[in-house]
């Protein structure tokens, strides 16, 4: 049988550390988390913001964050609208229709990342400073997640 060597993707972590994040802080996440940081060793972490954000990705969320994550990981997979309730970094509360495409984590903090109908365009909700989520039946148009991580290079178009 042959072996893949190739390192994970940032879409593979991601999905990895999703479904960890919203397991809680039972006997299963733990092995899974520790799985994840087996999984993890290969990579070259160099950088302090890489090795912080590696960190996050495997430290159980709080109790009640982690049934938000769960919400949110639901309405991805079934691709459905959410409404959130959410706190800005200057404490303004707002209820916000939100498409959910994916979530990640950057240093010490995880994102939804989604569209949202009030603004009308992409936006990452920092996990922290969600206060609910409500789930919808309203189905949510499909995305690539891809077009939509924060963080990444843009590949830039070249003129004809």
């Amino acid at each position: 049988m042959k072996h893949d060597t190739r390192p994970l993707t940032t879409a593979e972590i991601a999905a990895l550390a999703l479904s960890l994040a919203h397991l809680g802080a039972g006997p299963q996440a733990v092995t899974a988390r520790r799985g994840l940081q087996h999984a993890l060793e290969h990579l070259e972490l160099d950088d302090d913001v890489i090795t912080t954000t590696l960190t996050t990705l495997t430290e159980p969320l709080p109790l009640e964050v982690a049934s938000r994550a769960r919400l949110m990981a639901d309405a991805i997979t079934s691709r459905l609208m959410i409404r959130l309730h959410y706190r800005d970094a200057s404490g303004t509360v707002t209820s916000r229709d939100v498409e959910p495409v994916t979530c990640l984590v950057h240093r010490e903090y995880w994102y939804l990342v989604g569209v949202c109908r009030m603004r009308r365009a992409i936006r990452a909700f920092r996990f922290d400073r969600i206060i609910a989520v409500e789930p919808t039946l309203t189905p949510s148009r499909p995305h690539l997640a891809d077009r939509f991580l924060p963080f990444q290079r843009r590949r830039r178009s070249r003129a004809a």
